[in-house]
C-alpha cells in the first residue's frame, strides 16, 4: 500500500466528532424506543440482512430476529417505479414476505433504501467499475437518500408504511481518493455506494434530515410506529 493510500485510509479510520453526538442521540433513542416497546407485543423481526439496520435497532434497545426476505429487487416491476415509490413498494413486499414465513406473534420491520441522483435510482453498485463511476458522478453534488419502511404487528393486525427522505451532500473527491475508497469494497454493497457510518463519512460534509435514515432505517419513524 503506497503512502498516499495509507494517509487516505488513516483519514477514513480517524474518529469523527459527529459520531460521538450520534452515540448520545442513540442513548436517548434507546430510552424512547424501549419505553414505546412496552406497548407492543411479539418478537421483532427484521426483514433484512443489513448489519447497519440491525446495529441501529440494537442501539435503541431492540433485539430483532433476522429473517431475510430474499425478495428480488431487480425486477421490471420495481425498476419501472420512481425511486421514491420503489423503496416503499420493496419495504412492503419484504415485510409481507416475512409475515408469510413467521408462525409466532411478531413485529416485522421491512425497509429498503436507494439514492436518487438526477432523477435516477442508484442502488448497490455491485462492482468496482460501477462504484467508481457513481462516485465521480456525485462528487461535489447532492442527492436524496430515500428509505421505505413497513412495520407489521401480526398480533394486533396493524400495518404502517411510509418513506423518509434525507438530502446528502458530497465534497469533491479526487480520483485517487475514489480509487482508495472503492478498494475497501465498502461501496459495492450499500445503496448509492456510500455510507455515513463507514469509510465514506469524511466525504459527506452535510445532510438535511434524519441521520439514521441514511445509515439504514429511520429510528424516529420506528419509534412513532411502535407508539401506534
Amino acid at each position: 500500500m503506497n503512502n498516499m493510500k495509507k494517509k487516505v485510509l488513516a483519514i477514513f479510520l480517524a474518529p469523527i466528532a459527529v459520531l460521538g453526538l450520534v452515540a448520545t442521540m442513540f442513548t436517548t433513542s434507546a430510552m424512547a424506543v424501549g419505553e414505546t416497546q412496552q406497548g407492543t407485543t411479539g418478537q421483532q423481526a427484521l426483514a433484512s440482512q443489513s448489519t447497519s439496520c440491525r446495529r441501529l435497532l440494537e442501539s435503541a434497545g431492540l433485539q430483532p430476529k433476522i429473517i431475510v426476505s430474499n425478495v428480488d429487487e431487480e425486477t421490471d416491476f420495481f425498476n419501472a417505479m420512481t425511486p421514491a415509490d420503489m423503496v416503499i413498494a420493496l419495504a412492503i413486499t419484504k415485510a409481507h414476505t416475512v409475515r408469510e414465513q413467521v408462525d409466532f406473534p411478531a413485529i416485522i420491520i421491512g425497509c429498503d433504501s436507494t439514492f436518487e441522483f438526477d432523477g435516477a435510482s442508484l442502488g448497490k453498485p455491485g462492482t468496482p467499475d460501477v462504484a467508481t463511476e457513481r462516485a465521480k458522478r456525485v462528487r461535489g453534488n447532492s442527492g436524496l437518500l430515500h428509505t421505505g419502511h413497513c412495520i407489521i404487528d401480526t398480533a394486533k393486525d396493524i400495518e404502517i408504511s411510509d418513506r423518509v427522505t434525507t438530502k446528502v451532500t458530497f465534497d469533491h473527491m479526487t480520483d485517487e481518493e475514489i480509487a482508495d475508497y472503492v478498494a475497501t469494497e465498502e461501496p459495492l454493497h450499500v445503496a448509492g455506494g456510500f455510507t455515513l457510518d463507514g469509510f465514506s463519512s469524511p466525504f459527506i460534509p452535510s445532510i438535511e434530515g434524519d441521520y439514521t435514515n441514511v445509515v439504514g432505517i429511520s429510528m424516529p419513524f420506528v419509534r412513532k410506529a411502535f407508539a401506534q
